[in-house]
């Protein structure tokens, strides 16, 4: 095994910039993985031929987002700015009055793409602290919908409108891609006995990043003795050392131009915490944000941070991907346990994020925690794993299609039964019509996390992690 895996006993990593038609089709037809050189495997041989239709379609899916990468993007950030552009420009402004205000990307009143899915700023004014989990997951869910925007944003709304302390925003560097590819914001919120939370909230995947797409749909994974196989994408995201894994303190690196997610994030914590003894802090992240949140817990398990795992008050992820395989998760669970961190995994109706990257009953990745699953009535059940787990089921097709029409239709009248809170602008509409032909896509969006929390039943918050709880 050579330099770049030595930390690890296994590894399985993709290389779709090596992709071949010739590659694909010895994949396919062979067990050996070693001769196709868009694959490196510590296993030489693959006899399943499941497995290795798995990596076929991770590959291409793969390659295919590589492909788009630079149109994706230049067609996301022309779609933010018209949609900022608009508005701040009313029809009069412009072609009345001669007035155009070009809208700047670093200002407080600059949204992303997916702040106008769901415009809504207010938090839910019906969670109370006394209420626990529920609170926790109404604030995280907003947290974690705000993680998208650009500092100035965030700080406007954390302080004029929650009325909390913006402890920042800041990019992370992965060693791997040698760029920025993480950010995550802290913020603070004290309550009247003087007992404060810290809000750790990691961004999730934009909607026009392929590099984002390309850790949801990677099944690359390294294998560390103990512990399980864990997601190799997310792990980079996160700060693992290229050569050397997880050292207890970040190595020097001259090429690194800002600090690793994880130790920085760390240390951080670490200072807010001491000054207070009765601080705590809760991890949050939508999509790969909630990936990169359960890892950084899994990262401190790792390195033996006692201090910081028992002041944790919990984990919320909202439409979270898989991270580690079966013995991962084993590890995991009684880790949790053991430092009574609580962890909640939010999953709405057919969400395909929670679902990839694709699972494979004897190697690939598994959830764990306690996974809340609401159907598109807002309905809630505590499962160990979510319904349709494989998403790409021929015959559930039917079904998910019809209920991407449903909420169509119900994007039209929930404001009349719910309160103009739930009132869904167009630009969630056309995600909605997108969602009859790719129904987990649009189920992905903030809003339907966001209404789920406010409108789910509050019964689901009441159940603990050491309760049998069913399929």
């Amino acid at each position: 095994m050579d330099c770049d895996k030595r930390f690890s006993s296994g590894h399985l990593i993709l290389k779709p910039e090596e992709l071949r038609l010739s590659d694909l089709v010895r994949l396919i037809l062979s067990g050996d993985v070693e001769k196709p050189r868009l694959v490196d495997s510590s296993d030489t041989t693959e006899p399943r031929f499941r497995r290795r239709i798995l990596i076929f379609v991770s590959v291409v899916v793969l390659k295919i987002l590589l492909l788009v990468s630079a149109p994706l993007s230049l067609f996301g950030s022309a779609s933010e700015f018209v949609l900022n552009f608009l508005s701040h420009n009313t029809f009069s402004d412009v072609f009345l009055r001669g007035e155009v205000v070009i809208p700047e990307k670093s200002s407080p009143g600059y949204v992303s793409f997916v702040g106008y899915l769901d415009t809504r700023i207010s938090l839910d004014t019906t969670a109370r602290r006394e209420d626990g989990h529920r609170f926790y997951a109404a604030l995280c869910i907003m947290a974690s919908k705000f993680a998208y925007e650009n500092p100035a944003r965030i700080k406007y709304v954390v302080e004029d409108y929650w009325k909390m302390k913006f402890l920042g925003m800041d990019n992370y560097w992965n060693e791997y891609l040698e760029k920025n590819t993480t950010q995550a914001f802290m913020m603070s919120d004290e309550s009247s006995d003087g007992e404060e939370t810290i809000v750790v909230s990691f961004r999730g995947t934009e909607p026009f990043n392929s590099e984002d797409w390309c850790s949801d749909f990677d099944i690359t994974w390294y294998e560390l003795p103990d512990i399980g196989r864990i997601h190799g994408g997310f792990m980079k995201a996160l700060g693992l050392h290229k050569n050397y894994g997880w050292p207890k303190d970040p190595l020097p690196n001259p090429n690194r131009k800002s600090p690793l997610a994880y130790y920085a994030i760390r240390d951080k914590l670490k200072t807010l915490t001491c000054h207070n003894q009765r601080t705590r802090f809760v991890l949050t992240g939508h999509s790969l944000g909630g990936a990169l949140a359960i890892l950084f817990v899994a990262v401190l398990i790792m390195d033996g941070e006692v201090t910081l795992l028992d002041k944790i008050r919990g984990v919320y992820t909202y439409g979270q991907p898989r991270v580690g395989d079966s013995r991962f998760a084993a590890f995991m669970e009684k880790r949790l346990e053991e430092h009574d961190i609580t962890y909640y995994r939010f999953v709405y109706n057919n969400d395909i994020v929670p679902r990839l990257p694709f699972d494979d009953k004897d190697l690939m990745f598994k959830h764990f925690g306690t996974c809340v699953f609401y159907d598109r009535r807002y309905d809630a059940k505590v499962l160990r794993e979510e319904p349709n787990k494989n998403f790409f089921c021929p015959a559930a097709m039917v079904r998910m299609t019809s209920s991407a029409a449903m909420e169509l239709v119900r994007s039209f009248t929930i404001a009349a039964r719910e309160g103009p809170e739930f009132e869904e602008g167009w630009l969630q509409r056309v995600a909605r019509v997108f969602g009859l032909f790719l129904p987990g896509i649009s189920n992905h969006s903030p809003q339907d996390y966001v209404n789920a929390i406010r409108l789910g039943p509050s019964h689901v918050f009441r159940v603990h992690r050491n309760l049998r709880i069913s399929n």
